[in-house]
């Protein structure tokens, strides 16, 4: 049996970068909007990218970065959206070749034949972000229907500071 959900469900992919130690503020502005949220990891961002017992603690669910054996009931409702923050340059290249090697990929490639709507937050080093694989990648998503926010290098600017990476922006490309 599928859990069900109280209200509209949103699915939150985190990878593996630097900047997934914040996700706690993407999880609390989709609160505050009334969505629940059920957080799906890749293997490697459960490795210390963010605080785990804090983020399962927050969403009321426990995290999901392995497929569930067969027969085990769903952990989680259908989505209604999916919120992909930070994308890695990895994942976005494997989900745009249909390379569902793990749960988050796979969810993401399901994602699209579901009709469910996806917003992307990437989180690519400027160099990665010029391989012709990572813009061809982007081109098919985008066909697909995939929601892209502006790019995040985590490069430091002229002043030496970080920009902010806008959690919310996400949500706001959900138009919801």
């Amino acid at each position: 049996m599928t859990e069900q959900a109280e209200g509209p469900f949103l699915y939150v992919v985190v990878c593996a970068a630097g900047i997934a130690v914040d996700v706690s503020k993407l999880i609390t502005a989709a609160q505050e909007r009334d969505w629940e949220v059920g957080v799906i990891a890749t293997p490697v961002a459960m490795n210390g990218f963010f605080d785990t017992a804090a983020v399962e603690a927050q969403a009321g669910r426990p995290i999901r970065s392995a497929w569930r054996s067969p027969g085990d009931p769903r952990p989680f409702p259908p989505p209604d959206a999916v919120v992909v923050a930070p994308a890695t340059f990895n994942t976005i290249n494997k989900w745009a070749a249909g390379l569902a090697d793990t749960l988050a990929v796979a969810t993401l490639c399901e994602s699209y034949g579901l009709g469910v709507p996806v917003a992307v937050l990437p989180c690519v080093a400027d160099a990665l972000a010029t391989h012709p694989a990572y813009q061809d990648s982007l081109i098919r998503l985008r066909g697909m229907g995939i929601r892209f926010g502006e790019p995040y290098s985590g490069e430091a600017g002229e002043d030496g500071r970080r920009p902010e990476f806008g959690w919310e922006r996400a949500l706001d490309l959900l138009g919801r």
